[in-house]
C-alpha cells in the first residue's frame, strides 16, 4: 500500500492555494530547539509557566498563535529569541515588530504576560531590521512539512539566499502553522504573507519581488491581515498593480454578506507610500466549481470539503491623493 502525501493529492486535483491563510491578531515566536511534539508546546523543552500561560489565553478571547522556531545555531546559544508580531490597527501593512534576547525559554511567560495585558514599562525589546522567514518543517505533525520543508529550509539557507546576497532576511523551521496540504509552507513576516507550493525555481521571485509577478498565483495563499476570502481580492489587486503593490497599506471593510458567507460586498481601500488612496468595490462569492473535497492532511480520517472563493464586478469607485506634507 503506498504512502498517501497530502501535498502530492492537492496538487494532483489542482486545489487553488489562494484563500488559505491564517488570520491571526498576534503571532509569539519562540526559540526552541527540536525535535518538537506532534503538538509543539507539548514539546519536552517548554516550562510549566509557559503551558500556564498558554491555557490562560486559550480562556480569553485574545487571538494568538504561538510557534516554535528554531535554526541550525539555536542549539548552540545561551539565550532565547523570542518574537512577537502583533496586527497593527487601521489601515495597514502587516504585523508591529518586536524581539526580545532572553536568557532562558523559561523567562517566555513573564515576558508574554506583561505584553499582552501591556506591562512593558520594564521590558526593553530589540527592535530588528530584517524580514523572518518561517518554513513549516513540523514533521511529527504533517510527513509532508518533513519531506518538502526540510528541502526547501536547506535549499534557502545553504544556497538561495547566500548566493542572492539577502542580508535582510532570517530564516527559521517552524512548527505547524496550517496548510500542510500544500507543503512547503512559508510565512514571510512582518507583513505576515503566506505562500506554499513553493518551488526552488520560482522561490526567489517571493524573496526578491522581481520577475513576473503572476507566478505567485502558483504559491501565495494570502495575506494573513485580511479573511480568507477578502484574501482572494487582494491576490487579484496584487497582480493588477505589480511588485510596488508590497509597499501598500490596506485596510477593508464588509458591506454586506450573506448569512453563509457565500457572497460579500466589500469595499477595499489602499494608500499607496506617496500618498494615493484607491477605493475599490467587488463582489466575492463562492465557487462551486472551484471547491474541491479532499483530505486536508495526511492523517485525516475523512475528506472535507475546502471553499473557493472568485471576484466580480472589481471596480475603482474612487481615487484621491493625500499631501503627506501638509
Amino acid at each position: 500500500m503506498s504512502t498517501f502525501f497530502c501535498s502530492d493529492n492537492s496538487r494532483k486535483l489542482g486545489e487553488e492555494i489562494i484563500g488559505t491563510a491564517s488570520n491571526c491578531e498576534t503571532y509569539i515566536l519562540i526559540e526552541c530547539s527540536p525535535p518538537w511534539h506532534n503538538q509543539a508546546l507539548n514539546s519536552r523543552l517548554i516550562p510549566d509557566n509557559l503551558r500556564q500561560l498558554i491555557a490562560d489565553i486559550k480562556s480569553t478571547r485574545i487571538s494568538v498563535t504561538f510557534l516554535l522556531i528554531a535554526n541550525d545555531i539555536s542549539h548552540k546559544k545561551y539565550e532565547t529569541t523570542l518574537l512577537i508580531y502583533q496586527k497593527k490597527s487601521g489601515i495597514s501593512n502587516g504585523f508591529r515588530q518586536q524581539e526580545f534576547r532572553l536568557d532562558n525559554i523559561e523567562q517566555v511567560a513573564t515576558t508574554v504576560r506583561k505584553l499582552l495585558w501591556s506591562k512593558l514599562s520594564d521590558v526593553e525589546p530589540e527592535i530588528p531590521r530584517k524580514r523572518d522567514i518561517l518554513i513549516c518543517t513540523h514533521g511529527s505533525h504533517d510527513q509532508c512539512c518533513a519531506r518538502y520543508g526540510n528541502r526547501l529550509y536547506f535549499y534557502l539557507q545553504d544556497k538561495l539566499i547566500p548566493n542572492l546576497g539577502l542580508e535582510n532576511i532570517r530564516l527559521w523551521r517552524s512548527s505547524h502553522f496550517g496548510g500542510h496540504r500544500f507543503a512547503p509552507t512559508m510565512i514571510d513576516l512582518p507583513e505576515g504573507r503566506y505562500y506554499g507550493n513553493i518551488s526552488a525555481e520560482l522561490c526567489p521571485s517571493i524573496l526578491t519581488r522581481k520577475g513576473d509577478i503572476k507566478v505567485l498565483r502558483q504559491m501565495y495563499r494570502g495575506w494573513g491581515i485580511l479573511s480568507t476570502p477578502i484574501q482572494v481580492l487582494e491576490s487579484e489587486l496584487m497582480v493588477q498593480h505589480g511588485w510596488k503593490w508590497f509597499d501598500n497599506k490596506v485596510a477593508t471593510k464588509i458591506i454586506e454578506k450573506n448569512t453563509d458567507n457565500s457572497k460579500l460586498q466589500v469595499e477595499f481601500v489602499v494608500e499607496e507610500p506617496y500618498g494615493y488612496v484607491y477605493n475599490y468595490h467587488a463582489s466575492i462569492v463562492r465557487s462551486e466549481y472551484k471547491s474541491i473535497k479532499l483530505k486536508s492532511s495526511c492523517n485525516a480520517k475523512e475528506e472535507l470539503i475546502c471553499h473557493k472563493y472568485i471576484v466580480e464586478n472589481l471596480y475603482l469607485k474612487s481615487q484621491l491623493v493625500i499631501n503627506h506634507t501638509a
